[in-house]
């Protein structure tokens, strides 16, 4: 019986060093595959990544709306002295000029985005071929000692 309790006790500490190295192997391995994440955006990166941010939300939305409102409203009932009469060909040009401008700089951003998603999914990958290796290797270090302690 104290046979069976010391293995186990050598097994336990020669497990936990084994966890201690995979775990700093894994630290290598995300350090290695971070050159995305730590490098200094650009201003055009940030640009498109914060105009993308605003633009997909519904604060920008709503302001679109009311900016939208106010527009038509004022050339309508001419609060003011009219500037844009009915078909609104102004507001159509406003209209297709932010498009046209906003729609490359949020792809930008997704492009950014698809970049930073294929790393993590390439350093997943990575990461998980490193934890099946040991764990076949850990495997095959639990046979042999069934084998010792049962034979």
């Amino acid at each position: 019986m104290e046979k069976k309790e010391e293995i186990f006790k050598k097994i336990s500490k020669k497990g936990q060093v084994e966890v201690k190295k995979v775990q700093e192997e894994l630290k290598k391995t995300i350090n290695n595959f971070t050159p995305f994440y730590g490098h200094k955006r650009t201003f055009g990166q940030k640009a498109a990544d914060n105009l993308a941010k605003w633009a997909g939300s519904w604060a920008f939305i709503f302001f679109f709306f009311v900016f939208l409102g106010l527009w038509i409203s004022a050339n309508t009932y001419a609060w003011i002295q009219e500037w844009d009469l009915y078909p609104f060909i102004l507001l159509n040009l406003i209209l297709s000029c932010l498009a046209a401008i906003q729609a490359p700089v949020i792809l930008m951003s997704q492009n950014r985005a698809a970049q930073r998603d294929r790393l993590r999914a390439e350093n997943d990958y990575k990461v998980n071929r490193k934890a099946e290796k040991e764990i076949g290797i850990m495997q095959k270090q639990l046979n042999k000692i069934e084998k010792k302690l049962f034979s």
